[in-house]
């Protein structure tokens, strides 16, 4: 029954039910009962309206300790740096091998733009119910689905701490600038390079908040001088300014011309656009340090995806401008190599094009730990992790030090420890599907949570995503979590692995029911025979704008004294509520 429960909350005998509906959250009363579940009302200091949250949520810092340093141009390049990856100088050749044509690849890079775009439109709505609180998913799963109590927290905290690391990056960042000195490196040496560049990420994101934002945006603005540089070069060729490009239309002719791909071909091009367009949504996990956050959101984030939509393609158009098809085809290198070699035809081409990989792994490696640390930071505040304070602590430096240096080791060892080959691309593999899983419960938590809101009689947010655009995501990545599953060409053994090929799919899926039978071990089972309850306490931390959740053991003879003394979000004094009930349950 209590997986049930979820989706409605159950109704309470001593409800009292009321007409009054309430138009203005920032006069509304501070709790709001419906049936088990309890709305409490809070106001930041990032010029927000008073929102409403469900009791079992962190507790909103009126003022955030890590300041306020995120404005308009942080909010463009925080999202840009981390869309910009090595995606579009590596992925061009990929997806056009497996959609079999110029035409029909240019539309899967526009359907990515799509996905982005939907996916835009619902984090801005979570933003606009939440807009006191950062974290992006875990705060949006948390009110999502804040029955079972601590579930989705608890499955959220596994799967984002434990397969938490940026070692790809840090990689390809190494490969490359190994590649740069023109010496062949070992193993060892590259992953030193890795573990050395991925220290110095942490150490600007760690030492103040308005260093690694600057450096983030100043890395966003080369990485967009350089892709705006590939595809100004490309409308060059286009023109016909190269003698030793003599027909730059020939890929354009007969754009949609070739081989005619299966769905599991279509399916891991979706897959590649998807990872080109991953970043989107990063500015979201910041929203508690945005000055006005809607406005600055809807607008900026807007921005960001449009330009690098446009030069996405633009860099597309540079490649089939410059490299003939059948090359893509059968080449070994990337796209980005082919296109420089061939334009400027000298050794300082390619020099240059690794410089510009390692640029731009660097500054996704900058974006994703901003992201990532505001995300650990907000899972540590809902309680469910051990020693809440020292996730929540922004001391000695008004950053988020505990979920940098967890981020920090467990990188430390995914670079170290495993393999190049299988067991790396399996890891890699396995961090990406429960996250897609997370993502799907996500979309179809926003339509529960309208609802509920709207029972409750809280007023609708300030933005309203399209129920289309909603829609259109949720297929999308339904069907990014279906496509492994589909046996690849080269039978069970013809994956991105040299064993089965959907290994990582089970792996994902048994994580997810490992934390159910944990959750239910801890909530349920060991208070059950240990004569106790799980309660919620709220800490506010030294310096007195830091606050969390701490989740205590109560004996069952002090519960009713602990509820008595303490409101529906752990503090310890009582705050006047208004009930409300459906018309189903006065009936």
């Amino acid at each position: 029954m209590a997986f049930l429960s979820f989706l409605k909350g159950s109704k309470s005998d001593s409800a009292v039910h009321t007409d009054v509906e309430i138009s203005d959250t920032s006069s509304g009363p501070e709790v709001i009962h419906d049936g088990n579940l309890a709305y409490t009302r809070a106001k930041a200091g990032n010029g927000s309206k008073a929102a409403y949250q469900e009791a079992v949520g962190a507790p909103v810092e009126t003022d955030s300790p890590l300041g306020y340093e995120v404005g308009w141009f942080t909010v463009i390049f925080v999202n840009v740096n981390m869309l910009i990856g090595t995606g579009i100088f590596s992925l061009p050749a990929n997806i056009l091998l497996r959609t079999g044509s110029i035409g029909l690849s240019l539309i899967f890079w526009f359907i990515g733009f799509l996905m982005a775009a939907s996916g835009i439109s619902m984090y801005l709505e979570f933003a606009s119910y939440f807009p006191n609180r950062s974290g992006s998913e875990v705060v949006y799963l948390e009110q999502a689905y804040p029955r079972p109590k601590y579930f989705f927290p608890i499955a959220f905290a596994v799967q984002e701490v434990l397969l938490n690391f940026g070692s790809s990056n840090a990689i390809v960042f190494a490969e490359y600038a190994w590649k740069t000195g023109g010496t062949a490196a070992s193993a060892w040496q590259k992953k030193g390079v890795a573990v050395a560049i991925y220290t110095i990420a942490i150490l600007c994101v760690i030492a103040n908040n308005k260093l690694a934002f600057r450096v983030s945006n100043v890395l966003g603005v080369l990485k967009l001088i350089v892709v705006i540089f590939i595809g100004i070069t490309g409308l060059v060729v286009l023109g016909g300014n190269l003698d030793h490009i003599p027909n730059p239309t020939a890929n354009f002719k007969n754009a949609f011309e070739g081989h005619v791909p299966n769905g599991y071909s279509l399916a891991n091009a979706l897959v590649s656009v998807q990872f080109a367009y991953g970043g989107y949504n990063n500015a979201f996990n910041m929203v508690n340090e945005i000055k006005n956050p809607i406005p600055t959101l809807k607008k900026n984030t807007s921005i960001a995806i449009v330009v690098v939509a446009v030069l996405y393609q633009l860099c597309n158009i540079a490649y089939f401008a410059v490299v003939p098809k059948d090359e893509f085809a059968s080449a070994s290198q990337t796209a980005a190599t082919l296109f420089f070699q061939k334009t400027f035809q000298n050794k300082g081409a390619t020099i240059a094009l690794n410089f510009c990989v390692m640029l731009s792994a660097f500054g996704n490696l900058m974006a994703v730990l901003i992201g990532q640390s505001r995300m650990i930071r907000e899972i540590g505040r809902q309680g469910v992790l051990p020693y809440p304070e020292f996730w929540a602590s922004t001391k000695p430096f008004g950053t988020p030090l505990g979920p940098c240096l967890i981020s920090w080791f467990m990188t430390f060892i995914m670079i170290v420890a495993p393999p190049q080959g299988d067991a790396f691309q399996f890891v890699v593999d396995l961090q990406s599907y429960p996250s897609a899983i997370f993502q799907v419960a996500m979309t179809i938590g926003l339509f529960v949570l309208r609802w509920r809101r709207r029972r409750s009689g809280i007023p609708r947010s300030e933005f309203r995503a399209w129920d289309v655009a909603i829609l259109f995501f949720l297929a999308y990545k339904v069907f990014i979590l279906a496509m492994p599953w589909w046996p690849p060409l080269g039978g069970a053994n013809g994956g991105d692995v040299s064993f089965w090929y959907a290994t990582y799919c089970v792996v994902g899926i048994g994580i997810i029911i490992i934390c159910g039978l944990y959750y239910v071990l801890w909530i349920y089972v060991l208070p059950k025979y240990g004569g106790y309850k799980i309660r919620s306490e709220m800490v506010a931390l030294e310096d007195g704008a830091a606050k969390t959740h701490r989740l205590v053991k109560v004996k069952n003879e002090d519960v009713e004294e602990w509820d008595n003394v303490h409101d529906e979000a752990g503090h310890l004094r009582q705050r006047t509520t208004t009930h409300r009930e459906d018309k189903a349950t006065e009936e």
